[in-house]
């Protein structure tokens, strides 16, 4: 196997509340997702293909990316930190990884070791051939299998639970590599959606809740595999569609086989991915996320009607939401804050007055419009609340008359087990605060969230089914739909902290 290692280091470490909340200008404030991962097959210029997937999956990761590719008879793998261009850009990487198949990886930026032994597609030479994988998702149960590994003997050459199943996999007794891989799947509780290349084919594969999304595409004579529509769309895909909860495809040159393999479970797919996580132009079966987060917006007027001169979204995330709650309420849509696009996490913060000046770098007040006037602020979520203190403060110090904050989801006050890095629960603002101290400390004149159930008319649904839901919304509900075996097991977990879907 050829590897052609020479991200960049770097990263910086996150932030953390101190006592309970930070005030940070460059803390990031928000849920977010793992990882994306996209497979390509049978298709010429692979690693290029998976290259251009790879930018429309952006993000979903933006601390490092990697592409593994297939020739036939080697593998050849790239990884880097940093983002996808100027990584991937250059025609002499492209060249090294031939073949007409090819998967490959985006990871987010977290706290903890930034190394490149974690970044994603992993590789191992199995008896039965080179392996790779990407995985999006958490493996709740990663740290109890990595425990009687490593008691068998298992050596660990990361801090990935993505490697987990590499180890599993090649320790299990079955005879072929797919049945191999089915057993250590079978081991597995949590999260996951996995792209696999093997000499033997691209394997693609959902966890039975279907927790995170992975669709199908069709290139030519070709197959792709992505987390999301958009990456299709990127690449001139045709979306054939979802790969189902608890579904195996198995791509080769005899075509494409599905398999179920895993006991059926009622599907819990994350409802975050409506919210925020997804990108608006992509689709969710049926649904475009662009079109529910504009009911969100619509949703969140109904419950939460306040008077006012204007709508204002947070952007960019907030922005469908505030149309949607501006088009409901008759309020105008104004782009009260304006954001710029070109702010790096890495920015030299020389001392506390240049540190408090730089929330302006990447969102300023539109003065001109919103002085004197009455607010409707639109976020998508407050996790922490250290990004909602900043933005109304400063609105008001630009003239604003009033700030009323609407949240187009429920109060976050739950860690996620399955691929979203989540602060621990003490944390978050909502775990630790009711409505009005929140509302108190945050600094609106009033302050709202969209209802559970209002979240589920949004997706089509006439409410939360308290018996039954049909989506994983753990981190507003504490409903947590798998067994959380290495939060709650007794046998007490060794200092070293796995990092969900391939993050460190």
């Amino acid at each position: 196997m050829q590897a052609a290692n020479d991200g960049k280091a770097g990263g910086e470490p996150g932030s953390s509340m101190g006592a309970r909340i930070s005030t940070h200008p460059f803390d990031d404030d928000g849920l977010r997702e793992e990882c994306g991962v996209f497979g390509a097959w049978g298709c010429a210029d692979a690693s290029a293909i998976v290259a251009l997937g790879l930018h429309a999956l952006q993000h979903r990761g933006q601390e490092a990316a990697g592409i593994v590719s297939f020739d036939g008879s080697e593998f050849h793998a790239h990884r880097a930190m940093g983002h996808v261009a100027g990584n991937f850009d250059r025609p002499e990487i492209i060249a090294k990884l031939s073949g007409d198949a090819a998967i490959g990886h985006n990871r987010y930026s977290t706290t903890g070791e930034t190394a490149l032994r974690n970044v994603q597609p992993l590789f191992a030479d199995l008896a039965s051939g080179g392996f790779a994988v990407a995985h999006n998702g958490n493996l709740s149960n990663a740290m109890t299998l990595r425990r009687e590994l490593t008691r068998r003997g298992s050596i660990f050459q990361s801090t990935s639970d993505t490697e987990v199943i590499i180890h599993l996999v090649a320790t299990s007794e079955y005879r072929t590599l797919l049945d191999r891989f089915i057993d250590a799947c079978k081991q597995l509780e949590g999260a996951w959606s996995l792209a696999c290349l093997t000499p033997e084919g691209l394997i693609a594969t959902r966890d039975p809740l279907g927790v995170r999304p992975l669709v199908l595409g069709r290139l030519g004579q070709g197959w792709i595999v992505a987390s999301e529509t958009v990456a299709l769309d990127v690449v001139g895909a045709s979306f054939v569609r979802a790969i189902a909860p608890g579904e195996l495809l198995v791509i080769n040159a005899s075509g494409l086989t599905s398999l179920t393999p895993f006991a059926p479970r009622a599907p819990r797919p994350c409802i975050f991915e409506q919210v925020y996580f997804s990108r608006p132009d992509s689709f969710d079966g049926q649904l475009s996320v662009y079109e529910v987060r504009k009911r969100i917006g619509a949703e969140l007027a109904a419950e939460s009607p306040v008077a006012a001169d204007m709508v204002v979204p947070v952007p960019d995330s907030g922005t469908p939401a505030a149309i949607g709650y501006a088009q409901a309420s008759g309020i105008p849509f104004e782009l009260g804050i304006i954001r710029s696009h070109y702010v790096g996490r890495t920015f030299i913060q020389p001392g506390d007055s240049i540190r408090h000046l730089g929330v302006k770098l990447k969102h300023n007040a539109n003065r001109g419009l919103i002085e004197g006037k009455r607010l409707v602020l639109i976020d998508d979520s407050v996790v922490r609340g250290t990004t909602s203190v900043k933005i109304v403060q400063m609105l008001r110090e630009a003239g604003a008359r009033e700030v009323h904050l609407r949240v187009a989801s429920p109060p976050t006050r739950h860690s996620c087990y399955y691929g979203v890095d989540t602060p621990e629960r003490s944390k978050l603002l909502a775990a630790q605060l009711d409505e009005e101290p929140m509302r108190q400390f945050i600094g609106a004149d009033s302050l709202a969230f969209l209802s559970i159930d209002g979240l589920y008319r949004a997706l089509g649904e006439p409410g939360r089914n308290r018996a039954a839901p049909t989506h994983c919304d753990a981190c507003f509900t504490g409903d947590y739909p798998t067994r959380l075996t290495d939060r709650d097991g007794a046998e007490p977990a060794p200092q070293l902290q796995l990092v969900p879907g391939g993050r460190a």
